[in-house]
């Protein structure tokens, strides 16, 4: 086993995996493209590279977090296993009905998604349990193994299973996993009672059978990690974060791979939450814009915002309904298909559309010289000035602008009559554009105002459109901190140990049972703290509660936070208190003699937060030296400027630049656009302001 103070971060994106390594506080990353076949060669590629700069060897690692956007892919692209479902008789065709909501309300040809699973791979079973849990039609063993035989002839890899209730009781899927292992001892089981215990069918259903989907992909991924990694020296723990924001152990993750969706984001909201601690914000815009897509958070007291569910492989625009509702613990956030590799083109009335679809990295955008003949974000940034084609990727990946002017000419151009420089001008006004209306409809959502807001990017794209978000958000101050290339592989560094435990039992205020709360409440604390402690057996461990509340009749619900005591003493005053707070700061008002019901209890373990200092912010130490000039354009100009190139690690606390520039470092590159200045802060942050506030 390696040096415990030794850690590695690891992020597999849709274009790039980011590999860093901290050693006594000093940090080593680098960016190489993601190896689609086989995922972990990417990994190991880049953890020699790292451990070489480190001037260490793999075996001197002692901790691997590990988040990737394979769960999400697979699932997006439907390269899972050949999966089959197990549910109440006359329930076969909830993951096709859905619910009755209609994401686009007026269009008659809407096609809603197919869903995981075809109807002949959905089986029942003759059971029934009520909305108490009591048994209403008992499960007989010959029913099970009948249906076990099926699956046996057909050949099945992987079985969810999702009965009516069973978050209430789940002894009847219990039984059905006991009777297949004796029957099917190498089909992979996946229970809905264990996988998203909560109340609403059809997302439940959907929950369990997209990880029973991913189970035997992401299983055979991990175990295939660890064998490679172990053959490399780096015989230590493995560690990867799930989509709340916290780490699990593999063995967690191969059995419950769907939490795993959305860890890469999930780790740069973590790494954002961070930075907003060290400078004491408590409204932060999390920017996250990699190579496949772009991603948005909102970050109060240094905190991301979370939820219970969630979409992924939304169909129709990015559309809120058309997607796959998954429901477990997840980090709220947006997510749009704009990173360097979103490819664009024209629409039938003539405009530029860029995304969902995305070069990758094979064959990766035109410039990259792969085969790539559209043109990609990464095109449009080469041509407008803000890469440097020798110097992309610290001079890994050489640049052909040749390359992405005929794409953009041949693609957009030809159509548009625009020449090179233009068509990639309306690309980047295109997409960032979609990036601010993203932005702004999230903060609507959340009854927020985005000027009091402070953005904080990152990943390999987001420092070179951030400048200009800015401008279109009205936000008046931007940090972009050091190891913003791989901000989200750092993010896995800075997560606590943490697993969030949910349950479903239905209770109104009028008919509050403290005793049955209080031992429900202990039951998620005890499940959750045992996850946790098998990651870490001697930390410290918190507990978060919360309550899921609504007025009787109301559809959804709003989270209400309770303390330890508040917790494991419950009270329907104080319960009511709390909820009509919230309500009431949420919508303006309460509803006066309604009736409150609890539908969902959750209990949140996790070590303590990691301790930072805040910083003391630079004093301006006048102008940094300048390594060059190069042609920029600007886009809030519309017109070509004279931008000075700044080396980001030649620069010292205090040091100023002006609009326009670029400043440049291995990973990523910071454009300034005209109407801001930035001062490199003590801990590395470039901290870019508007100009008139500094007047």
């Amino acid at each position: 086993m390696g040096n415990s103070a030794i850690r590695m971060g690891v992020d597999i994106g849709g274009t790039f995996t980011d590999v860093v390594i901290e050693v006594e506080g000093a940090q080593f990353s680098t960016k190489v493209l993601t190896t689609y076949t086989a995922p972990e060669d990417a990994i190991i590629d880049g953890m020699h590279q790292v451990c070489a700069k480190a001037c260490i060897v793999p075996a001197d690692i002692g901790q691997i977090i590990h988040g990737t956007t394979l769960a999400t892919n697979a699932l997006i692209e439907r390269r899972g296993a050949k999966t089959a479902l197990i549910t109440t008789q006359g329930f076969r065709d909830v993951i096709e009905m859905r619910t009755e909501s209609r994401f686009e309300q007026y269009d008659l040809n809407l096609e809603l998604p197919e869903p995981l699973i075809p109807r002949q791979s959905r089986f029942t079973v003759p059971e029934r349990v009520d909305a108490n849990g009591d048994v209403l039609i008992t499960l007989d063993h010959t029913d099970i193994e009948a249906v076990a035989d099926q699956i046996a002839i057909a050949g099945y890899d992987s079985v969810a299973v999702g009965l009516i209730h069973s978050y209430l009781n789940p002894d009847h899927e219990r039984l059905i996993r006991d009777v297949l292992a004796a029957k099917l001892p190498d089909v992979m089981i996946s229970l809905s009672c264990e996988v998203s215990p909560q109340m609403r069918e059809y997302e439940r259903f959907n929950t369990v059978v997209a990880n029973a989907y991913i189970k035997p992909l992401m299983k055979s991924y991990l175990g295939r990690l660890k064998g490679r990694l172990k053959e490399e020296g780096a015989d230590c723990s493995i560690f990867l974060m799930h989509s709340g924001g916290g780490i699990i152990s593999i063995e967690s993750a191969a059995d419950f791979p769907v939490r795993l969706v959305e860890s890469g984001p999930a780790g740069g909201a973590v790494f954002a939450a961070n930075i907003a601690a060290r400078y004491g914000l408590d409204k932060v815009l999390s920017f996250d814009m990699g190579g496949t897509t772009a991603k948005i958070c909102l970050i109060k007291n240094q905190t991301p915002k979370t939820s219970r569910v969630f979409e992924v492989a939304r169909t129709y625009r990015f559309k809120k309904g058309s997607g796959m509702p998954i429901s477990i613990p997840v980090i709220d956030m947006v997510e749009i298909g704009a990173g360097g590799g979103s490819l664009a083109h024209i629409d039938a009335m003539r405009q530029i559309r860029v995304g969902p679809e995305s070069a990758g990295s094979e064959p990766g955008p035109a410039c990259y010289g792969r085969g790539g003949d559209k043109p990609a974000v990464t095109d449009a940034d080469l041509i407008l000035g803000r890469l440097d084609p020798d110097n992309f990727a610290g001079g890994s990946i050489q640049l052909h602008a040749d390359s992405s002017a005929d794409a953009l000419v041949n693609v957009l151009g030809k159509t548009l009559d625009m020449d090179a420089q233009t068509a990639a001008f309306g690309l980047a006004e295109v997409v960032d554009e979609n990036m601010a209306n993203a932005a702004r409809v999230h903060a609507v959502e959340n009854g927020e105002d985005l000027s009091d807001y402070t953005m904080i990017a990152f990943g390999g794209a987001a420092p070179l459109h951030a400048g200009r978000l800015c401008e279109k958000l009205g936000v008046n101050r931007l940090l972009v901190p050091t190891g913003a290339g791989v901000g989200s592989a750092i993010g896995f560094l800075r997560a606590p140990f943490s697993f969030e435990a949910n349950r479903s039992v239905y209770m109104k205020l009028s008919e509050f049972k403290p005793d049955v709360i209080k031992e429900l409440l202990t039951e998620l604390q005890d499940e959750a703290t045992g996850f946790v402690r098998s990651c870490d057996k001697v930390a410290k461990i918190l507990s978060e509660f919360k309550v899921y509340m609504r007025y009787t009749g109301q559809g959804w619900e709003i989270p209400i936070t309770l303390t330890a005591a508040q917790a494991m003493a419950p009270d329907a005053v104080t319960f009511l208190d709390l909820f009509e707070t919230d309500y009431a700061a949420l919508f303006g008002r309460t509803v006066d003699g309604m009736d409150v019901e609890i539908t969902v209890w959750s209990v949140n373990a996790t070590t303590p937060p990691e301790q930072v200092t805040q910083i003391a912010l630079a004093q301006d130490a006048g102008g940094a030296k300048s390594a060059g000039r190069r042609a920029l354009f600007d886009p809030a100009l519309a017109a070509v400027t004279d931008a000075q190139v700044i080396l980001r690690g030649a620069m010292t606390a205090g040091q100023t630049v002006q609009g326009p520039a670029v400043v440049t470092e291995d990973e990523t590159t910071i454009i300034v656009p005209t109407s801001r200045q930035v001062i490199a802060q003590p801990d590395g942050t470039i901290d870019m302001t508007k100009k008139e506030a500094a007047a």
